[in-house]
């Protein structure tokens, strides 16, 4: 369908909160936007499928229904029920490999029941192929073709059907990288273009009771957040004048693209862009 953008009217972002009031200050929209991708990554034991499992948990409170394609096969019901989760009306699906789970999410997303889907995790979604071929032979790019393949197919479904789908990655190290960052996630390129959201999580210290681990102080680093421009336009903070814009009659940029980098490399005026929008929000919901 095609339609006048003023047709479509000033549409408040639905947002579903993390759990967290910190990083739903950070995100500065209270939470993750519903209708888009999420990607949620960092090391091992960081907090990734906490910090799902908590969005699934606020969900559920708002009435939502929610559903964890577990390609690890590592669901642990009794933790997620601690974390405030009502485990006998979330759907769970264990497949048995990567083109099989995203065709479940595909399909969950696509009946529009559903508010949350998480996969967990990218490096699980093995392609059926690599499954039954030899333990040795090579399968270069066939996980990060799937990827690309399923969210394709995906991006429109989660739009109209404003459901949240969350990927958790794991991290991996390139090989002979001598500078800059030799971190990457598994899945190719895909994931980072698709998701309107990026969370790095890792783990600082941990929480103790005496001698006793009880849990993780972890930091959670919003690598990349388009809402922030969206949002800023919907309010009428940020101008748009074609693909021109601007902020306080000052010409950002051209382009969203080309504005997002300029918010990533002038934190100064994300920030106060982003406390506008909180600002704004704020009195709307007052109101």
């Amino acid at each position: 369908s095609v339609m006048l953008m003023n047709e479509k009217g000033e549409v408040q972002q639905e947002v579903i909160s993390t759990g967290s009031i910190g990083l739903d200050a950070a995100l500065g929209i209270g939470g993750l936007p519903k209708g888009r991708i999420v990607e949620i990554y960092g090391p091992e034991s960081s907090g990734k499928t906490t910090i799902a499992t908590h969005v699934i948990a606020e969900a559920q409170k708002k009435g939502g229904m929610c559903a964890i394609i577990d390609a690890e096969h590592a669901f642990d019901s009794s933790y997620a029920q601690k974390l405030g989760v009502d485990v006998e009306n979330l759907l769970i699906s264990q497949p048995d490999y990567g083109e099989q789970a995203l065709e479940i999410a595909d399909r969950l997303i696509l009946s529009g029941a559903l508010d949350v889907v998480v996969i967990d995790s990218v490096a699980a979604l093995v392609p059926k192929s690599e499954l039954e071929g030899e333990m040795g032979d090579s399968k270069m790019g066939l996980h990060a073709r799937l990827m690309s393949q399923a969210l394709r197919k995906l991006t429109a479904t989660i739009a109209k059907t404003n459901t949240i789908c969350i990927f958790i990655n794991q991290l991996r190290e390139k090989i002979g990288v001598m500078f800059g960052n030799p971190e990457t996630t598994t899945g190719g390129n895909a994931l980072k273009f698709y998701a309107s959201v990026r969370l790095d999580i890792r783990r600082t210290q941990q929480v103790k009771d005496g001698d006793e681990a009880i849990g993780n102080h972890v930091k959670v680093k919003v690598v990349k957040n388009k809402v922030i421009i969206d949002m800023g336009t919907e309010l009428g903070i940020v101008q748009k004048s074609g693909s021109w814009y601007s902020y306080n009659n000052d010409r950002l940029g051209q382009g969203r693209e080309g504005v997002k980098q300029l918010l990533v490399d002038n934190p100064e005026l994300a920030a106060e862009i982003e406390a506008k929008i909180r600002e704004k929000v704020k009195e709307m919901q007052a109101g």
